[in-house]
């Protein structure tokens, strides 16, 4: 394990901008973006890890806490983001928790 693996790693709901954000120690690395939809439904349209962080795994790290921090806050998923779609395609943990998309979750984002 070289140094930069051992560096905490914390993800936070940032409701105010409706993203969660990752942090490697101190510095934002990325951010996994949501609309809510009524009082039930957040769906995940944009996610990314900034270069400097690739190939740390943060990505995979801020979906499960930020999928996890909704469900548990009442949430239903609704994944647009091309990652968050992947993602939730090999994680079946979360299959009783998600929606599919509908043209009312694309038209929300425009």
């Amino acid at each position: 394990m070289n140094d930069q693996d051992q560096h905490e790693v914390t993800v936070r709901d940032n409701p105010d901008e409706s993203r969660f954000d990752v942090f490697v120690e101190d510095t934002h690395a990325g951010l996994s973006a949501y609309k809510d939809l009524g009082e039930t439904q957040r769906v995940f349209y944009h996610t990314v890890v900034f270069d400097e962080f690739g190939g740390r795994g943060l990505a995979g790290t801020l979906t499960r806490t930020a999928l996890s921090t909704s469900i548990q806050a009442g949430h239903r998923i609704v994944a647009v983001c091309p990652y968050v779609k992947k993602w939730l395609a090999t994680h079946h943990d979360f299959d009783d928790a998600t929606d599919p998309v509908g043209r009312e979750h694309l038209r929300a984002l425009r």
